[in-house]
């Protein structure tokens, strides 16, 4: 029964929770971010370069000619730029995106904290200080 116990208390701790929240919001706001990249930005980059996609632009290396089903058939060895700075862009933007909901949640968890030092201490540790005191007295 202890496995069974300690499962459950991994399972349901509020860090663990907060966790999965996280992820999920975090996942929701990468397709985000990833949609206005491949359905706004990119095609507007696409635009201004006078190219159909980023991923077409490319440079040949070489020229292979190999044997297939007794024809010969020949392949171009291609060097896609265009792929590695559509992800890169990619990158870029998604880590901006993360690095403003980051300074968004650190300035809100600064206000709370900030409110929860100028809240009025409890009725219970008033009263432990109070006896704190009448303690020092004697």
């Amino acid at each position: 029964m202890g496995f069974i116990k300690d499962f459950k208390d991994f399972a349901f701790k509020g860090n663990l929770i907060d966790m999965a929240v996280g992820i999920v919001m975090g996942t929701a706001v990468g397709a985000m971010v990833k949609s206005f990249l491949d359905n706004i930005v990119m095609p507007l980059i696409a635009g201004i370069l006078k190219v159909p996609d980023m991923s077409s632009l490319t440079h040949p290396i070489t020229t292979i000619t190999k044997m297939v089903d007794g024809k010969e058939v020949t392949e171009m060895a291609l060097l896609k730029y265009g792929t590695f700075i559509q992800n890169t862009i990619d990158f870029v933007i998604l880590a901006f995106v993360i690095f403003l909901a980051l300074k968004v949640a650190a300035k809100m968890m600064k206000s709370s904290q900030a409110e929860a030092a100028a809240a009025p201490p409890a009725a219970d540790i008033v009263l432990l200080t109070e006896i704190r005191d009448a303690l020092r007295k004697r």
